[in-house]
């Protein structure tokens, strides 16, 4: 689970009071564009989608570029890999992410949990998961949320008040 972080509160102020010397990210997306997705980057996603070896497929998952109709065929792939990558694409179409937070796997369901596009009516269902790592996880969530909109709060509160 790389991808979640586990920054201290302490940790994000620090990073936000060197805010500054950093890129923003637009400045870092305009210093390094994405290159342009064509008609041949699709039919390389298209082939690579049915490939035996299921960590090419779960490349395939994982892209932001995926069609709707490759994540729903990933969506139902044998390989629990795969399906979990279909979890953890913040790409990945609201009703999908619905479908598998019924998936039979705990790993898929955790991944769904913690995918910050996941629809309120799914983190209610995963929040009465039959396993007990799943609602961990969506406990976990929303006290981040929690954190990071009390920061926001404090944050606020200490900005000086602008003057007309």
């Amino acid at each position: 689970m790389s991808c979640i972080r586990f920054n201290t509160p302490a940790q994000r102020q620090a990073m936000r009071d060197h805010s500054p010397a950093m890129l923003t990210a637009e400045e870092a997306a305009a210093l390094h564009p994405a290159p342009e997705f064509t008609e041949s980057k699709l039919r390389r996603l298209r082939l690579l989608a049915t490939d035996q070896n299921p960590k090419i497929r779960e490349a395939v998952a994982s892209s932001y570029n995926t069609p709707l109709d490759l994540f729903e065929t990933l969506a139902k792939d044998p390989d629990e890999g795969v399906r979990g990558c279909v979890a953890k694409n913040e790409a990945t179409p609201c009703d999908i992410l619905r479908s598998l937070a019924g998936d039979r796997s705990e790993t898929v369901r955790g991944w769904v949990a913690v995918n910050y596009s996941v629809p309120a009516d799914v983190m209610e269902k995963l929040a009465k998961d039959r396993s007990r790592t799943v609602r961990s996880l969506v406990k976990w969530k929303a006290q981040l949320a929690e954190e990071e909109s009390a920061e926001g709060t404090v944050e606020r509160a200490q900005e000086p008040a602008l003057r007309p």
